[in-house]
């Protein structure tokens, strides 16, 4: 159901603040800005993405090959930080931005991070107190130990979270997280977390032909199945436990089997070193791959894997499940509980597990068969995780905002 939230007329006036352009997320301002109703700007703290920026996860240059910008009305607010970016907390100090926003007259405010000092200060200015804040982040407690920090950090986010009408909840783990922080239910809004369904089915038949054109490359047999992992080369993602895992295999599962890792890192010359001590032949690298090589990488794969040591969500699964291709999962990745429906959709195992994550792969590539019916099961499942998905829970959480403010007038 379709829920009005004002005409096109006098349309809301919906200003969001993002750290930097996102390739998961400027697709969705993108179709947002077409919503009726809805008059969107999108406020940037910086313009890592747009501008070519060094990235320190994968340690090269990164300019993101699809469009970040257009669409939808923005500007970049001026950051003096002297180290810009998301790593430190002085990493976003935009002075300007209370000014810009309220130049530009918003009716509701949606945040997408807070822990900046950036954000602080917008949520600590008067000049905004009596316009609601929404927040849409994806953090939750998967990876979190119990102990004081854990429940020191949950009573200052009571605090902060006070400050938000309503929050827009990506999926369980998240809402959870919310739960446990002193949001109640009434301001919680699903908007579940999803990326650029539409670009990857259009590029799916393209994708396998050229993910046949890889095979060649990398002299893979036409019948052996790709193990992919996807990502940074760093301790967080945990990409030896998997290179650890595949070795493990039952020599006649490893002797029809190839894992790829896509990516670039600190940790690449360990995991080569570490292949020379196992042996290893079937064990291949690609380099970091732009946007819109990435179809062809996920339809290269019959599962693909991530070890991660603690993912907020891990959209690199959504995008997998599009080309039909299905997931091992660690219980520290956030979209588990949503998407990773066991030994129908993906397996999950326990972080660190080495010896499980081979078992999961064992079981993966055993029954080639069943591997392509998970995969088809995945494509059905993601579909239902979509930017209308997003903009519905938006437009819920603006309707229930507006006629919120309406009752106090």
């Amino acid at each position: 159901m379709r829920i009005s939230v004002r005409d096109s007329v006098n349309p809301i006036r919906l200003a969001i603040v993002a750290g930097h352009p996102v390739q998961y997320v400027a697709p969705w301002f993108t179709q947002l800005a077409r919503e009726e109703g809805i008059c969107l700007k999108v406020f940037y703290l910086w313009d890592f993405g747009v501008a070519e920026a060094r990235d320190p996860g994968f340690g090269i240059s990164v300019q993101w090959d699809i469009p970040m910008l257009e669409g939808y009305d923005h500007m970049f607010v001026a950051n003096r930080s002297p180290d810009p970016g998301n790593h430190h907390f002085l990493g976003y100090d935009n002075p300007s931005l209370s000014a810009e926003l309220k130049a530009w007259g918003p009716d509701v405010v949606l945040l997408m991070n807070y822990a900046f000092l950036t954000y602080c200060r917008l949520l600590l200015d008067p000049r905004f107190w009596r316009i609601p804040f929404l927040f849409r982040g994806d953090s939750h407690d998967l990876a979190r130990s119990r102990g004081p920090r854990l429940w020191l950090g949950r009573l200052l986010r009571r605090l902060i979270f006070a400050r938000f009408q309503a929050f827009l909840v990506v999926g369980k783990a998240n809402g959870a997280y919310y739960r446990a922080s002193g949001v109640p239910l009434r301001k919680l809004f699903a908007a579940p977390h999803a990326v650029d369904n539409d670009r990857f089915l259009a590029a799916a038949a393209a994708a396998r032909t050229q993910a046949g054109d890889l095979r060649q490359q990398l002299a893979l047999a036409g019948d052996q199945l790709v193990v992919l992992f996807v990502g940074k080369f760093q301790a967080i993602k945990r990409p030896l436990d998997l290179l650890e895992a595949f070795a493990r295999l039952p020599a006649d599962l490893l002797a029809c089997a190839a894992l790829v890792y896509v990516g670039d890192g600190h940790l690449i010359e360990p995991l080569r070193a570490r292949i020379a001590h196992l042996g290893l032949r079937n064990v291949h690298f690609l380099p970091f791959q732009n946007q819109s090589a990435m179809p062809s990488i996920y339809a290269l794969g019959d599962v693909m894997v991530l070890p991660s040591q603690s993912e907020t969500w891990g959209l690199v699964v959504n995008e997998a499940m599009n080309l039909e291709c299905p997931v091992i999962v660690t219980d520290h990745v956030g979209c588990g509980p949503d998407l990773v429906i066991p030994g129908r959709t993906g397996w999950i195992y326990p972080t660190g597990d080495v010896e499980a994550l081979s078992r999961s792969l064992g079981e993966a590539l055993e029954d080639p068969e069943r591997l392509r019916a998970m995969g088809v099961a995945a494509r059905q499942l993601v579909a239902t995780y979509s930017f209308a998905g997003v903009s519905a829970g938006l437009r819920q959480a603006l309707a229930a905002l507006m006629g919120r403010a309406s009752s106090h007038r």
